[in-house]
């Protein structure tokens, strides 16, 4: 930037200098011109006349002074002309600068600038600085599904329903990818005027956007500060605003927030959070807890679903710490995959029937190549396929239902199972049933921890064991805390059970202590060695 601005100063340095000679040799040929010029053409006229004679040479002299003249007066309006359209670049290049190309709203240097005027006049005007964050919510799923340009067309009805309901006065501003801005000035003492206005972007960004015959609905999430709070700068409100904005998106979207000094104190315990986690994933400080599964029939462990723990400065970090951290900050993957291997590896030396359940967060399920990464991990850790079970939540399928048909399809065709869980929370379950291959069902454990309580629940509980038993799908309960939930929904058909009643979640020694209770004891990878000695020495011997 710098190395440009001195190229454009030294080119308006030549210029400038152009324009100085070629106005110096103009003047200076019409000074001459003037000296001279009369007194050669009375010669002239008088020699016309036969009274006398004219000197050749001045003559001479007057003719290429007049061409200089033309010359001169030509190339200096050249010049003037080349000045203009240098100007109106400039004026381009500068209005370019401070707008974005794609909406024609000003970008984040550009509203950066005006705000900083409007900033002052409020000081002066003893009125207040207002400063609204918007990020459209899950806007990358639109580029991925349908393309930039659908995206291109959304960003761009967006910031025209942004012109529709904010008053002429307000500056807008795309300040990059799906995030925008509005700074507006207000009295003091009408907050209300900013929650309105905050609320009517909200409700209009909410109508679908029609586009190619598709028609994407989205929301957005607003963050709002003020210059009232005792912001001293714009860029402090910038930085507010966005604080408040995730805070919105952790309120569940679709919604407005203003920025409270709580926020920032919490984005920073975020951020040692995120920094932690960072250096705890390659250290190892993630580990597999197991919660087991009961055949409810006979009473048998099959099986174990795997859950995340963080053993952090000598503490176990439960995940309702992490979890939502590390999907907001793409840790989720390595963190995921990470656990999952320690599990495979612990889990090779448990009996042949009892599975593995693993949680896919819906992060995860965006990623086209998941399938492929928990195949590599099968075949590192030499843990069978059929023995996975692969868990996906009902919610996180509403966000590409393509793209998880092909990364189920990818697991079912390498021998994985897969289940469908939270069942019952979503909007489209049966769709998603018929949809794709599931092998289980299960309930969400909200349904069966209010079924003594509430009659809705236990006929949801119904209808969902008896739809599995109609399609052939098994069904699991989680939530099951005392033995007379349990004996329900034994009676009710549900076939595996899971819950505080049979065990908490324990580490890898605690399940190794249950599958001995169940007389069900391990293969180390030692005694696997041993045996596998064994057996090449009992060749050899036979041989």
């Amino acid at each position: 930037m710098n190395q440009s601005n001195s190229n454009s100063g030294l080119r308006a340095t030549r210029g400038a200098q152009r324009d100085v000679i070629a106005g110096g040799i103009l003047f200076a040929a019409i000074i001459l011109f003037v000296g001279t010029g009369g007194s050669v053409v009375s010669a002239v006229v008088r020699q016309l006349q036969g009274v006398g004679e004219t000197d050749n040479l001045m003559v001479t002299a007057l003719l290429l002074n007049i061409a200089l003249i033309i010359f001169g007066w030509r190339r200096y309006r050249e010049l003037m002309s080349e000045m203009g359209e240098r100007i109106a670049a400039e004026d381009r290049a500068n209005k370019l600068a401070v707008t974005d190309p794609l909406t024609g709203l000003a970008n984040r240097r550009g509203v950066a600038e005006d705000a900083a005027e409007l900033f002052m006049q409020a000081r002066k005007s003893q009125r207040q600085l207002a400063f609204l964050m918007l990020d459209l919510d899950d806007f990358k799923r639109i580029n991925d599904l349908y393309g930039h340009e659908a995206g291109d067309a959304v960003l761009s009805a967006i910031s025209a329903r942004m012109r529709e309901v904010t008053p002429p006065e307000a500056l807008l501003a795309r300040l990059g990818g799906d995030e925008f801005g509005c700074v507006i000035l207000y009295d003091a003492d009408a907050p209300e005027t900013v929650e309105t206005m905050a609320s009517n972007l909200v409700e209009s960004i909410a109508r679908p956007v029609v586009h190619e015959k598709n028609a994407f609905d989205i929301t957005t999430s607003i963050g709002i500060s003020s210059s009232k709070s005792g912001a001293e700068s714009v860029e402090i409100l910038m930085r507010r605003a966005d604080i408040a904005m995730y805070a919105a998106k952790r309120l569940g979207k679709d919604r407005f927030a203003w920025f409270e000094p709580g926020m920032e104190d919490e984005l920073h315990a975020r951020n040692d959070v995120e920094l932690a986690m960072r250096r705890g994933i390659p250290l190892g400080e993630f580990m597999p807890y197991f919660e087991p599964q009961i055949d409810l029939a006979s009473g048998q462990l099959i099986g174990f679903e795997m859950l995340a723990r963080w053993m952090h400065d000598g503490m176990l970090v439960e995940p309702d710490t992490f979890i939502a951290i590390a999907e907001d900050t793409s840790l989720i993957e390595s963190l995921s995959l990470a656990i999952m291997e320690q599990a495979m590896i612990e889990a090779r030396g448990w009996p042949d029937h009892i599975s593995l359940s693993v949680n896919i967060s819906p992060v995860q399920l965006r990623d086209p190549w998941m399938a492929q990464k928990i195949v590599k991990l099968l075949t590192e850790t030499g843990f069978p396929a059929r023995r996975l079970v692969v868990e996906i939540t009902e919610s996180s399928l509403f966000q590409n239902l393509e793209l998880a048909q092909t990364i189920v399809t990818s697991m079912k065709n390498q021998g994985i199972r897969v289940a469908l869980d939270d069942f019952g929370t979503g909007y489209s379950s049966l769709s998603h049933l018929r949809a794709l291959p599931f092998d289980r069902i299960k309930i969400d454990k909200s349904f069966v921890l209010s079924m003594a309580e509430s009659a809705d629940s236990r006929a949801i509980v119904k209808a969902v064991v008896g739809l599995g038993d109609s399609l052939g799908l098994p069904v699991t309960a989680e939530g099951i805390e005392d033995a007379d939930t349990a004996q329900r929904m034994r009676e009710m058909g549900a076939e595996i059970g899971q819950g505080y009643h049979y065990s908490r979640p324990v580490g890898i020694e605690g399940a190794r202590r249950l599958l001995g209770d169940y007389g069900m004891p391990i293969i180390t990878d030692a005694q696997r060695e041993t045996a596998a000695l064994r057996e090449d020495d009992e060749r050899r011997a036979a041989g």
